[in-house]
């Protein structure tokens, strides 16, 4: 067998002394610091595209969500999620989640959520 020409026995030393269960809770560590960053980009950020798809899992069809993302876009809402916005719509109107987001699409509903969002 041959030797590596690296430093991996050198690097893996701190590591060396750690039961299977520490070496599982420290992997599991750098794991939650590598995906933190990914995480708070996830919560700050979304796309039109983003929205499109939460809407139609939703069970909005894809001109359905598409319009009613772009009427979320063009009144600069898309920041709270056109999902939660749906949402948030037909609870406080007391309508299903499809009935809301139609509403959003076809009607005023938009100055509704507007005034509670601004």
């Amino acid at each position: 067998m041959k030797n590596r020409s690296d430093d991996y026995l050198e690097r893996r030393k701190h590591l060396s002394k750690l039961s299977k269960s520490e070496l599982k809770e420290y992997f599991f560590e750098l794991t939650d610091k590598i995906l933190d960053p990914l995480l708070d980009l996830s919560y700050e950020y979304t796309s039109p595209a983003i929205e499109r798809s939460v809407l139609m899992r939703m069970g909005f069809s894809s001109l359905e969500a598409k319009g009613i993302t772009d009427k979320i876009y063009e009144h600069s809402l898309l920041e709270h999620g056109a999902g939660h916005l749906v949402y948030r719509y037909s609870k406080d109107k007391n309508m299903s989640i499809r009935e809301a987001g139609l509403a959003i699409l076809e009607s005023d509903a938009i100055l509704y959520l507007l005034e509670v969002f601004k």
